[in-house]
């Protein structure tokens, strides 16, 4: 089965960087979208940014020219790149795997457990 992981949350000033990891494990399809995911205390969790297997990536308007999504296929690890950080990103990430069509749609098979993001 497909295992996700994430690490490198914490905390940080406002205009600060994080860089968010997220290691995964088992079988992925060559064919497979990943993507991160944020929710915020008593807010409905969000998408934040995709990737395909051919590279192409799509951001929430909020994050867009700030945050930055890749991967690195040999070692099958999703990263977020997040700079210029601001409050309102604080929330718990989480990273997700599964064809394109159920990323976008807000349902894909895998998830990790996620990692917190505070901004202060």
């Amino acid at each position: 089965d497909v295992q996700l992981v994430e690490s490198g949350g914490g905390s940080v000033q406002a205009g600060g960087s994080l860089r968010l990891s997220c290691a995964a494990t088992g079988y992925i399809n060559s064919m497979y979208c990943m993507g991160w995911f944020r929710q915020a205390p008593g807010k409905e969790r969000e998408a934040v940014a995709g990737i395909d297997s051919a590279g192409n990536s799509i951001y929430v308007d909020s994050v867009q020219g700030r945050f930055t999504i890749s991967k690195d296929n040999a070692k099958n690890t999703l990263y977020l790149q997040m700079n210029s950080l601001k409050p309102e990103d604080t929330a718990r990430y989480v990273c997700a795997a599964d064809s394109c069509a159920e990323v976008q749609a807000g349902a894909p098979k895998h998830w990790g457990q996620g990692t917190q993001v505070t901004v202060s």
